[in-house]
């Protein structure tokens, strides 16, 4: 088994991410593990640049390979905000409710059928001897006027997915990656990831 450093200590994230890569010959460790190294700083402006950054900046720390996302929520009346500053958008102490609350209250009046939303994901891979990986997934929703459900993290509550009729948050685990953009990231990256290491006899 390989150990795999994820980039965060999101609980609920470290669990999406080990159950789609349950079938690869690796260990997923959280950040929580490694309480002495400093944290990545995400100056990126795009998703893709901050998981490079996280995942570059984690695996020289911890001496071990890194799997890092930068993922977040564009919504099209807001000008694909909050984008990049998705975990951030209230605030850099914000809890997910404030940056929900601060979401709702700019899309006050907004009529639903111009709610449309999706969430976008970027995964990098980084080794510490340079290796880098790559991949992306988005999902298309709509966000409610309020919360729905008690699962997942972030923005799940008051995404809507139409073909579902449920929120991610009103979603198990494993339904929940099935269709989410992360679920999408992870499972090309499971893909190029099981290439890579067979391809370096790691399997």
């Amino acid at each position: 088994m390989t150990a795999l450093v994820v980039a965060t200590r999101n609980k609920g994230k470290v669990t999406e991410i080990a159950a789609v890569l349950a079938a690869l010959p690796v260990e997923v460790m959280s950040l929580d593990g490694f309480p002495g190294v400093p944290e990545a700083e995400e100056s990126g402006d795009t998703f893709a640049a901050n998981a490079i950054l996280k995942a570059t900046h984690y695996a020289l720390h911890t001496g071990l390979p890194c799997l890092a996302d930068d993922s977040g929520l564009e919504v099209d009346a807001l000008g694909g905000a909050p984008g990049v500053y998705s975990a951030r958008y209230a605030g850099p102490e914000a809890s997910d409710a404030d940056c929900n609350a601060k979401l709702l209250a700019e899309l006050e009046g907004v009529p639903d059928d111009r709610r449309t939303a999706r969430f976008r994901c970027v995964l990098a891979y980084v080794d510490p001897d340079g290796t880098l990986l790559t991949a992306e997934g988005t999902c298309e929703g709509i966000i409610l006027r309020e919360p729905r459900g008690s699962g997942g993290f972030g923005y799940d509550p008051l995404f809507h997915m139409p073909g579902a009729e449920k929120t991610l948050a009103e979603m198990t685990v494993a339904d929940k990656n099935a269709v989410s953009h992360r679920g999408q990231a992870l499972r090309n990256m499971a893909t190029t990831l099981a290439r890579f290491y067979h391809e370096n006899r790691r399997a």
